[in-house]
This record gives C-alpha cells, structure tokens and sequence, in this order.
C-alpha cells in the first residue's frame, strides 16, 4: 500500500510517512519530557498534528492522482501541501521545545512572527488544495472513475476547504474556546472544551469529509447517496459552528 501510495503522488507520499515518523517520535518525548501547557503535555500538540497531517496528506496523494491536469499543475499543487505543512510542523515543534504556544501566541515579536506565518502557510495549503479540488471537478467519469467515487472526492475535498478556512475565526480571536479561557477542563486526548464552546470540534468534523465521502462513494456506489452525506456532513458541521459560537460544548451545555 505504501508503494501504490509513492507511485500515485511521491511528494505528498513521503509528506505523509515523514509525519507519521513525527508521531513516533513526539511519543516518544511526550515520554521523557512531563512539561505542561495549558494543562496538557507540551508533546501533545505536535503529536495530534502529525497524525492529522500524515492522514491529511496521504488521502490527498490517493485521490488526487485521478484528477485531470497537467503534470506541472499538478506537481506544483502537491509541492505548496507539503511545503506549507512541513513548515507548519517545524513551527509546531519548535515552539513545543521552548515551552510555549505556538497557536494564538503573539507574547514577543517571536512568538507573533511564527504564528502570523502559519496563518500564511495554511492559506497557501488551503488555496491549494481548492486548485486540486478545480482539477477534481475537471475530471470525467468516462475515464474509469465510479461517478459516485468522485463525486465524493469533489464535495470531500470542497467541505474540507470550507472547514479549513474556519480557522481564520480562531485565529482572529486568538482563541479556540468560546465562554471561556482556552486551556480548561475537555475531553480525553482531543482536549474540546466541556465547559464553553470550541471551534476545533466543527474544524475536525468538517474537514474529515476529505476521508469519509471519497470512502462513502467507492463502498455505496450512489451519486446520491454521496450528494445526501455531503449535505448531511454540511448541516452538522454548520450546526457544531453555530453552537460552539454560542459558547456550549460539544456534550452538555
């Protein structure tokens, strides 16, 4: 699988491994290192990134070896992912080590410059991967595609450009809780707010449908059903939006 994977999209093939490499490694410092942020491990944060992007890039390499463009376009949307990613990796570590955030955190010119710049980074990655979702809708079924297959890579790819761009809400109030401080009491590992609302939840939900409607369509087959999901996986993500802005959590409230 992992060959297929390299063979279909290297750069984002080896972006993929690479993270997933970090994971291990961040496990292995989450280990050695008892050092707390905002009441949770300092290697936490970096760990939960690089399983989020290893999965990130590795759906993208699959699906978007069926898109329609030319091999520069396509080499050129793949470099600006990986580009924009690593770099927002190397970030997220650096700021690990020193002890200090590296979301939200504009405490020193330092600290402001690099999140400032990965605000940019992931604007660059968004835009991106929206140019990859124009090749998907350029893309023709008579090519060999199960129509429902990419009809779900089209709307997976588009809801989780949309659930990107909802960061920018968080980084313009440079914070993800709402009601509360950022930091309290949440959930078990993905550590969501239960005490106020959190705009990571709908961020998370929303931009997993660039697994799960790609995989509705191959196993089901159905344009419809693939469109019905799509519209479902929209409601809910809009209704988690509204209601982490309306300071409740996720459970309770």
């Amino acid at each position: 699988m992992l060959s297929e994977l390299l063979r279909r999209n290297e750069v984002l093939g080896w972006t993929a491994i690479g993270h997933a490499i970090l994971f291990l490694a961040a496990l292995a410092l989450w280990q050695m290192d008892g050092r707390q942020l905002a009441g949770i491990n300092v290697w936490i944060k970096p760990m939960k990134f690089a399983v989020s992007i290893a999965l990130y890039t590795a759906t993208y390499a699959w699906i978007y070896h069926h898109a329609r463009a030319s091999g520069g376009a396509k080499a050129l949307v793949s470099w600006v992912i990986a580009g924009t990613l690593v770099y927002e990796s190397l970030c997220i570590l650096v700021q690990a080590a020193r002890g200090v955030g590296s979301h939200f955190n504009v405490g020193t010119w330092f600290d402001g410059f690099v999140f400032t710049s990965m605000g940019v980074m992931i604007l660059l990655n968004m835009l991106a991967a929206a140019a990859g979702a124009w090749h998907c809708w350029q893309t023709s079924p008579t090519i060999g595609l199960n129509p429902a297959y990419l009809w779900g890579i089209r709307l997976g790819i588009v809801l989780f450009v949309l659930a990107g761009l909802e960061g920018g809400i968080m980084a313009a109030r440079l914070q993800h809780a709402v009601g509360v401080d950022d930091g309290g009491p949440g959930l078990p590992i993905v550590n969501w707010s239960t005490e106020g609302g959190d705009l990571r939840v709908a961020h998370f939900v929303g931009m997993h449908a660039l697994q799960a409607l790609p995989l509705l369509g191959y196993w089901v087959g159905s344009v419809w059903a693939v469109w019905g999901a799509a519209a479902g996986w929209a409601g809910v993500t809009a209704w988690l939006l509204v209601r982490a802005l309306g300071g409740r959590p996720l459970i309770g409230g």
